[in-house]
């Protein structure tokens, strides 16, 4: 018997007993309660030692497209709305800016990500991650949000603990708090989360961390053991990516087990959803009162631990097996947005963001990338690369 089949044998038998490890919640929930709204159960929990506490279903508003589904989803029980400088090429902030407009600045929690300039294949900052660099892209941001302040300003994307620490990124982010620009600071990661979690906790400054954490995550183990150590710290813990990328076929799709896995980890105090319709918004917010995975649930995760999905590892050692140095986990990102998330625009802006050779997967006689969830990785790069040469209106 091959050691590829060896090994992907072990990981389903693991992983089985992991997802089983999961379905129950554990008797020592940190600052959970539970609060009516209209005819809703909604459970919340504390976010770390910052005071506040949140529903466990929060909006990751990448992709959203108006102002009336951003005021629905806050009369629906969301409180938290998770946004970034980038999305939408700032039309998120924008269109939250305009939806949040009358409503008392108590009754909403706003967070936003500034991603700082890092090199796509070492993820280590650049020299124009800079304090002021930081600075004004924050103001920018406020500006669209129409807001003085911010509830969570996090440095985004970080995949090294050597930009989880980059001293003049810290300097602004300590500024920003001093200035009253955010009330608390935060990181988010979906590459090397462990190493990232642990520098958030040894900085002493981070107060939050939003972290990839899905059943489909080959280190789940270490993700969830990092999410953990983060929560003993006293940080709060947001989970992003739930969904681990989806399936092939989006109506064999369980949203609602996705979404309760994560959440029996009662380390983590909510999770950022990607709603683009109000009926996803509504299957998912079913699941803010009852947390209990049923077992059709049950069955349903047994049986995606055979397959990976549009789910990218973002392990990286795809980097460096190959010859041309492609930043190939952002691209399998990008095929996840545009195939997963039926998302083509976010996945073009992320290729227009990356610099790519024109001729791209063409040269090599054979491929020598072995991925990790075993795809042909050089075909979905020549497959999604073409949405560079399609014109943006095509697609909005």
């Amino acid at each position: 018997m091959s050691e590829n089949l060896m090994d992907r044998r072990g990981f389903m038998k693991s992983s089985v007993a992991g997802v089983g490890s999961f379905f129950y919640l554990a008797s020592n929930d940190r600052g959970q309660e539970e609060k009516k709204l209209g005819n809703r159960k909604v459970v919340y929990r504390a976010l770390g030692k910052t005071g506040i506490k949140l529903p466990v279903v929060s909006w990751g508003t990448a992709y959203i497209g108006s102002t009336g589904m951003i005021r629905a989803g806050l009369d629906a029980g969301i409180v938290h709305l998770d946004t970034a400088q980038n999305y939408q090429r700032g039309r998120s902030e924008e269109i939250i800016g305009e939806a949040i407009k009358g409503r008392p600045r108590d009754s909403y929690f706003i967070a936003t990500r500034i991603f700082t300039p890092k090199e796509r294949i070492s993820f280590l900052p650049t020299p124009q991650a800079t304090e002021d660099a930081f600075l004004r892209s924050l103001d920018v941001s406020l500006k669209r949000l129409g807001l003085e302040h911010v509830d969570i300003l996090y440095q985004g994307e970080i995949a090294r603990r050597e930009g989880a620490l980059h001293e003049p990124i810290l300097k602004a982010m300590e500024k920003a708090k001093k200035e009253g620009k955010t009330r608390f600071l935060g990181i988010s990661t979906h590459k090397n989360e462990p190493e990232v979690i642990q520098a958030s906790i040894d900085s002493h400054l981070y107060e939050v961390v939003l972290t990839s954490y899905n059943f489909r995550q080959k280190h789940y183990l270490e993700v969830r053991e990092a999410i953990a150590k983060a929560a003993q710290a006293g940080l709060g813990v947001v989970a992003m990516k739930v969904m681990g990328g989806l399936t092939v076929d989006p109506l064999d799709f369980n949203s609602p087990a996705a979404l309760k896995w994560v959440l029996q980890d009662p380390n983590v105090t909510t999770a950022v959803l990607g709603f683009c319709t109000f009926e996803e918004m509504e299957t998912d917010l079913s699941v803010m009162g009852d947390l209990a995975l049923k077992d059709s649930e049950k069955q349903w995760l047994h049986k995606q631990v055979f397959s990976s999905g549009f789910y990218c590892q973002q392990c990286g050692k795809c980097l460096h097996q190959c010859l041309k140095k492609i930043a190939i986990p952002d691209l399998m990102r990008a095929y996840m947005y545009a195939y997963a998330y039926r998302q083509p625009v976010l996945a073009k802006n992320l290729i227009a963001s990356m610099a790519l050779p024109q001729q791209i997967c063409e040269d090599c006689s054979s491929c020598p990338v072995q991925c990790a969830n075993r795809w042909r990785v050089s075909e979905k790069i020549r497959d999604i690369a073409r949405l560079r040469d399609v014109p943006l209106d095509f697609l909005v």
